[in-house]
């Protein structure tokens, strides 16, 4: 059923959507205050739309921003730039989009497309090609499914805007889109993957912006009633498509290793468990992409690895990770499209070098420990 997103919905949305984005996919606090700013000067709410009850031949063009998350940190974003991007796309196609939607979850993307429905007075689509955060474009169920990003719009902080045209090569697209992301200051607005609502139903993973609102609602509740807010995490992904969540790890950050290069966020961090024995090793590229407890596995792409303040469950994105901080380390499953043999060839862990092969976390770690 198709729902109404009013300014009081963010705060949860946010977080939801950043616990989602494992580590990636921009600072919530940024993402949420853009998408605030917008619907206080436009005096609107957002429609966000059902994809099951999409018409099939409703025009569907998906809006993000792109670049290394550390950049967007220092340099804020002054939230006019994606408008321009799915205008430059319209444009280009001769055609005016009918509602715009995610490319995946995360604390700014998924804001993205609520900023331009704000702003342009669009619907938003309550799905993603994602169902978390990845790195590159190519990382789409949209892909693994037959639909091709280019051709795409990307549009700069100062009036710039330019259109890739790869035809159905979406890995290209992402390359030439990285180095146009880096030479506009390390961030772009970017409109891609435009589709059909027949295409959605097809290649989407659905309803991830109600599920990111549940998420954040969860953890405040839990919070509010003095209850493990970890544990109504758990409880609030029971019965959805990321059914299994698992603790993989409590403990303190004790280093952080962190650059950026090539229009990414690249390192690794590490953790020490409350005993002084054991330790958590994560690598992220933007997101996290394995964790390894004492050398051996514990959780790996696709699946979602996310670190939560300890006391309060609030997520901690990649560049936001310090030295000292006290956190709860969880994995949860990806939805079984995510986990194909297919999407494993596109966004498993082969394809960011890793050695491990893919295990869902469920049978990795085989019990919840909360």
């Amino acid at each position: 059923m198709s729902w109404t997103l009013s300014a009081e919905h963010l705060t949860d949305l946010a977080r939801g959507a950043a616990i989602l984005g494992t580590g990636g996919g921009g600072d919530p606090l940024i993402g949420r205050s853009l998408v605030e700013q917008a619907m206080r000067e436009h005096s609107r709410t957002v429609t966000v739309l059902d994809p099951d009850e999409l018409d099939d031949d409703i025009f569907v063009i998906p809006t993000a921003q792109m670049g290394a998350p550390t950049v967007i940190v220092e340099q804020i974003p002054r939230g006019t730039g994606p408008e321009p991007a799915l205008r430059a796309l319209e444009r280009h196609l001769g055609r005016t989009a009918d509602a715009t939607m995610p490319i995946e979850c995360g604390g700014i993307n998924s804001m993205i497309p609520l900023l331009v429905a704000a702003r342009a007075g669009l619907p938003v689509v309550d799905a993603d090609g994602m169902g978390r955060a990845f790195p590159e474009l190519q990382m789409e169920t949209f892909t693994i499914y037959g639909i091709p990003g280019s051709p795409m719009a990307l549009a700069g902080q100062n009036g710039e805007s330019a259109v890739l045209d790869t035809g159905a090569d979406t890995r290209r697209m992402e390359w030439l889109a990285r180095g146009l992301t880096v030479r506009l200051g390390g961030v772009a607005y970017i409109a891609e993957y435009a589709m059909t609502g027949e295409q959605i139903k097809r290649t989407a993973v659905p309803r991830t912006l109600s599920l990111a609102l549940a998420l954040g609602r969860s953890v405040r509740e839990a919070r509010e009633a003095h209850r493990d807010p970890v544990r109504g995490l758990a409880e609030a992904l029971t019965g959805t498509l990321y059914s299994h969540l698992r603790v993989l790890f409590r403990g303190k950050a004790v280093d952080v290793e962190r650059r950026t290069v090539e229009g990414f966020a690249r390192g690794k961090a590490r953790f020490a468990g409350k005993d002084g024995r054991s330790q958590l090793e994560l690598r992220f590229q933007n997101e996290h992409l394995v964790a390894l407890v004492d050398g051996e596995v514990r959780c790996v792409v696709p699946d979602l690895i996310c670190v939560l303040e300890a006391d309060t469950a609030e997520p901690i994105t990649t560049e936001g990770l310090r030295y000292g901080q006290r956190v709860t380390v969880v994995g949860i499953s990806a939805p079984a499209l995510m986990r194909t043999p297919q999407s494993l060839a596109v966004f498993g862990p082969a394809c960011f070098g890793l050695d491990h092969p893919f295990r869902p976390v469920e049978e990795i770690t085989s019990s919840v420990r909360t």
